[in-house]
């Protein structure tokens, strides 16, 4: 499966729900956060992006979407709220609020 650095997690957790059984292996070029940015020329939509994401990989599991894994608190509340306070909130679920 190929994604975006920030979607390993959720690529991860999807595979182990279709495949409990299967040995899943993410690996992506280390690449630090303005390196990636760069390469998008959009903060905005980075951020935005990596919102989404982090609330699909804590939300998607409660759905059956996904298998659950932890989370560390740096990717919850309040750090997440704070993010999505500040506006990015283009990739969120149900399309933005």
């Amino acid at each position: 499966m190929i994604s975006r650095p920030y979607q390993q997690r959720r690529a991860y957790a999807i595979c182990k729900l279709l495949w409990r059984e299967a040995t899943v292996v993410c690996a992506s070029q280390p690449l630090l956060l303005r390196d990636y940015v760069a390469t998008i020329g959009d903060v905005k939509l980075v951020i935005d992006m990596i919102v989404g994401d982090t609330e699909r990989v804590i939300e998607y599991p409660n759905r059956d979407h996904a298998a659950d894994q932890e989370v560390p608190a740096v990717g919850r509340a309040p750090p997440l709220a704070r993010l999505i306070d500040a506006g990015f909130t283009s990739r969120r679920l149900g399309g933005g609020e």
